[in-house]
């Protein structure tokens, strides 16, 4: 009976939605269950006695340790996989794994669709879920937006498809999620803290999609364009530029004309989807391509794009003040994704930048900068830094300023007086300095546009 005790011991890390998902998912199957986290105080009040009465243990304020009580442990996307009490537990056979794997675990004999990437995976999610869901499909999306992956595995119903955003951070800790299609966006550096080279940035990423049925790749990347073939010959490739642009690759989904095109076969037409930006285009052909191999009608298709309403947080139009535009680029949390958002709206631009300084090369993004911005607000801890790199290349219209309060109110006095066509916030930095995420940075900047602005 001893034995039997030990194999139904499990331990997660994180008190976060996806940590809470798993307990409960655990708990249901008959686990006894650990929930710790390292902070002493809980997100939500609440939490913990609810938990607590469902018959999990909640530890706060806790490191986790490998004591060899516990026959399974799991991790949620913040904890960083390589941490030595996790390294260790792993070297005593302790299987370690993050809330992914233990819902696809739950949810295997369902197809799944895998979008990964460094930028564009939450728009494809969305607008992939949303294309399935007009055709009729129960195709939730899950992982960073819609539901923790053990969530959906907790509902009642079971779902056609699972629609799953996936980080490296997640597919570090899968060993056996398996999807019918994998998606990848792009690839640029990103999270270089965390997973220290390009090349182990890329083979976690390529682990997903090694393991997929079908492989569907942004032909219009020029990373993925020069490694990827190598890896997987077989994949499908999508481009804007036309199906020559695929060329010698196996083209899927490209624009041309106006429209995106899946072989000979009009699909529907680009203006369809009311995003702004190149890059958008490229989400939709990778989201079309999908619904294409799961085999969705044309006119779901066109449906599911029509009726899209865009992604809160990433070039998300909150209002029109004096015919300016202001728009919450929060998402756009390094250099590539704050470039992408910059080259997508009009010129001149008043740009709000900064936050907590990220690694990576800020050349292309200071350029953009150089052509498109009239003036650059930069708020947080990178303000300084910034300062510093626009000095250097040249560029002498920026302010300083500390908070997002304080750039807001300095946007509707200057704006005007610079002619800007849109004020945008695209910080080009994650929000730890002074939000707990980029959702709630987004979320105040709308709430302050909509105070000052209204």
């Amino acid at each position: 009976m001893g034995n039997t005790c030990m194999l139904n011991n499990a331990h997660v890390i994180g008190l976060g939605t996806s940590g809470i998902a798993a307990a409960r998912l655990l708990r249901q199957d008959g686990w006894r269950v650990v929930l710790s986290d390292r902070s002493p105080e809980p997100r939500r009040q609440g939490d913990v006695e609810a938990l607590t009465a469902e018959g999990i243990t909640v530890k706060l304020g806790h490191s986790f340790s490998p004591t060899g009580s516990d026959n399974l442990v799991v991790v949620s996307p913040g904890v960083p996989w390589d941490v030595p009490a996790l390294v260790t537990a792993r070297e005593q056979d302790l299987e370690v794994i993050g809330e992914a794997e233990l819902a696809w675990r739950h949810l295997k004999d369902r197809p799944w669709v895998g979008i990964t990437g460094t930028n564009g995976k939450t728009t494809v999610t969305a607008l992939t879920a949303a294309i399935f869901q007009a055709a009729g499909l129960e195709a939730p999306a899950c992982g960073n937006i819609g539901y923790a992956f053990c969530e959906l595995a907790l509902k009642g119903t079971v779902p056609d498809w699972v629609i799953a955003e996936l980080s490296s951070y997640q597919i570090e800790a899968t060993s056996t999620l398996t999807p019918e299609i994998a998606i990848w966006t792009t690839f640029t550096p990103d999270h270089l803290a965390r997973h220290k080279t390009l090349a182990n940035y890329f083979a976690i990423k390529a682990s997903l999609l090694e393991r997929a049925e079908q492989v569907v790749l942004n032909g219009d990347d020029p990373y993925l364009r020069d490694q990827a073939p190598d890896f997987f010959p077989e994949a499908h490739w999508t481009s804007v530029k036309g199906q020559d642009a695929i060329a010698p690759l196996k083209p899927l989904a490209y624009i041309d004309l106006g429209w995106v095109r899946i072989g000979e076969q009009s699909i529907v037409e680009v203006d369809a989807l009311g995003m702004l930006g190149t890059h958008n285009q490229q989400n939709l052909l990778l989201a079309v391509a999908a619904a294409h191999l799961a085999g969705i009608e044309v006119g779901a298709i066109a449906q599911g794009v029509a009726n899209f309403p865009g992604v809160a947080h990433r070039l998300e139009k909150i209002c029109t003040w004096q015919g300016i535009d202001f728009i919450n680029d929060s998402k756009a949390t390094n250099y590539d994704a704050a470039e992408v958002g910059l080259k997508a709206v009009d010129a001149p631009a008043l740009l709000i930048a900064g936050g907590a300084l990220k690694e990576g090369d800020d050349t292309a993004w200071l350029q953009v900068i150089q052509t498109k911005a009239a003036h650059v607000l930069l708020i947080g801890d990178a303000a300084a830094t910034f300062a510093e790199r626009l000095k250097a290349v040249g560029y002498s219209t920026y302010t300083c300023l500390e908070t997002m309060d304080q750039a807001v109110e300095r946007s509707r006095e200057l704006a005007p007086e610079v002619g800007a066509k849109v004020v945008l916030l695209s910080p080009a930095c994650a929000s730890f300095d002074q939000y707990p995420n980029f959702e709630v940075r987004g979320d105040h900047f709308r709430q302050l546009c909509q105070e000052k602005l209204g």
